[in-house]
Order: structure tokens, then C-alpha cells, then sequence
């Protein structure tokens, strides 16, 4: 099974651009996917990373498991595979086809989602990034299987089209995020299953989310990275510094405008 890939086709730049969302299937192979689940588990039995990883023991969760397993942000910040795999050819070749131009790193996420753990309410990434001109897109690589039990993605195609906008309340039973956009009229929710190793393409003003792993004993394991093209000018201050996909430092400015809600601003974090 081939793990590389030159560059995307006619048709998938095409359905990309119509549904806002692309997956590529087998991506990185079984051997990859085990290695960065064994990485980030290992930086889990470790523990804190002040600034980037910040669990609560069990004893102190108050029953929410995220709390054990919260997002670690940024983990190429401070781990030598995250950053590898941020920064991997096989994402800038197919980035690079879906911005039309050079990508550019800007973050990189690992989320746990542990059985019990808490969904997403729906939402788009550019609402928290920032970036103007122009939009982010995301590579979310699975590393477990995916699907309505343990949690998968829901996105909304044709919403990649719209600006952005502003959130209502999230059921912060249901959701570990407090902000949620309604689906517009029109349009719906369309799951998205993976298979370990497959990475699923989509623009930042898509709107998406999941809902909580109701599994008894599965993991839905992530790791998310976002991008941004070269012509973007300003963006969140909590993003920088951004990278070439060499691993060189890029500036850009801060995107100080508190946006078309008037709630990006003063963010205390990256999302």
C-alpha cells in the first residue's frame, strides 16, 4: 500500500472546493500511525507541559475524563515527531494543490477523546484563527478508527462558502467548547468515517464538530494540523511564529480586528 502521493487531482481539487472537505485515504501507513500514538501517549504518562499540555488527576476531574486527556497544543513546539509530521511533504504537496499556492504552518493539535469524553459543538476554525486574506485549512489525521460511536467528525458542506459566523451557546453537556454555530437552512450535517492513517482536508470556514464517544472502551485520537497560504497578511496573535514546510520562521502579522461577532478578540488561547 503506497504512502506517498504527488499531487492531487483535477476532480479532487474540484470536490474540495464544491463540499469544502477532501479525505485521502491511507495517507501514513499502520507503522506511522502506531508510532505517533505511541509518542503521544508517551508525552500523556509524562505529564504536564506547562503552556501546552495540562491535565488534572483523577481525583480532581470532577468525572470529566477530557480533564485527564485535554488537547495538547502546539506538541511541535516542544516534540521532535509532532513537528516532523507537521511539516510533512506528503501534506504540503496536497496543501499546496487545494491553496494554490505555498502552504504555511500555523498550529498543530493531539486530541485524546477517550471513551466518555465530551463532543465539539459545531464550529469553524477561522473563527479563532483569524486569518485574513483568505482562509486556513486544516489535516485532521486520524489515528484510531472513526466513527458515530466513538465520536467522528460531522462537517456541513456548502458553509465553506459563507463568512463567518457568530456563535450561539453551546450544551456544554454534550460539548467541551461553549461556542456553536447553528447549521444553516438548506444544508446538513454529513458524518465523516476514517480508517486509521486516512487524513480528511477542509477549509477553515467549514462548519463542523462531533459529538461525545459514547464507546465503552475506545479511544478517538487525532492529530490536527493547520495551514495557511502564503498570501495570507495577519491572523491570531496566539499562532505564531508560523512555519515554511522547511521549518523556517515566518512573520505575519497580528490580526488584531475583534472580527464580525466582536468575541475573537482578547482570546485568552489558541483554539
Amino acid at each position: 500500500m503506497s504512502t506517498t502521493m504527488k499531487r492531487l487531482t483535477a476532480e479532487q481539487v474540484q470536490t474540495f472546493q464544491q463540499d469544502g472537505y477532501l479525505v485521502i485515504p491511507n495517507l501514513l501507513a499502520p507503522s506511522e500511525v502506531e508510532a505517533l500514538t505511541q509518542n503521544f501517549m508517551q508525552v500523556h504518562a509524562r505529564g504536564r507541559v506547562p503552556g501546552y499540555f495540562e491535565p488534572v488527576p483523577a481525583d480532581q476531574a470532577n468525572g470529566d475524563i477530557l480533564k485527564q486527556y485535554p488537547r495538547i497544543m502546539h506538541p511541535h513546539r516542544f516534540n521532535d515527531m509532532a513537528l516532523r509530521y507537521l511539516l510533512d511533504p506528503r501534506l504540503g504537496n496536497i496543501l499546496e494543490d487545494l491553496f494554490g499556492e505555498e502552504p504555511l504552518a500555523a498550529q498543530s493539535m493531539l486530541y485524546f477523546k477517550p471513551a466518555g469524553g465530551k463532543g465539539q459543538a459545531l464550529h469553524q476554525d477561522n473563527f479563532f484563527l483569524r486569518v485574513e486574506p483568505g482562509t486556513c485549512i486544516a489535516a485532521w489525521i486520524a489515528l484510531d478508527k472513526v466513527d458515530r460511536e466513538n465520536g467522528g467528525l460531522e462537517v456541513v458542506p456548502g458553509t465553506q462558502n459563507m463568512g463567518i459566523c457568530c456563535p450561539e451557546e453551546a450544551d456544554e453537556s454534550v460539548s467541551f467548547t461553549k461556542d456553536y454555530v447553528p447549521i444553516p437552512e438548506g444544508l446538513q450535517a454529513v458524518p465523516v468515517d476514517m480508517e486509521p492513517g486516512d487524513v480528511l482536508f477542509f477549509n477553515g470556514s467549514l462548519v463542523h464538530g462531533s459529538q461525545p464517544n459514547t464507546s465503552r472502551d475506545r479511544y478517538r485520537r487525532s492529530f490536527i494540523c493547520h495551514y495557511i497560504g502564503r498570501s495570507s497578511e495577519r491572523m491570531s496573535l496566539w499562532y505564531r511564529p508560523i512555519l515554511t514546510m522547511n521549518g523556517e520562521e515566518v512573520s505575519i502579522a497580528e490580526n488584531t480586528d475583534g472580527g464580525p461577532c466582536g468575541t475573537e478578540f482578547g482570546m485568552a488561547g489558541p483554539h
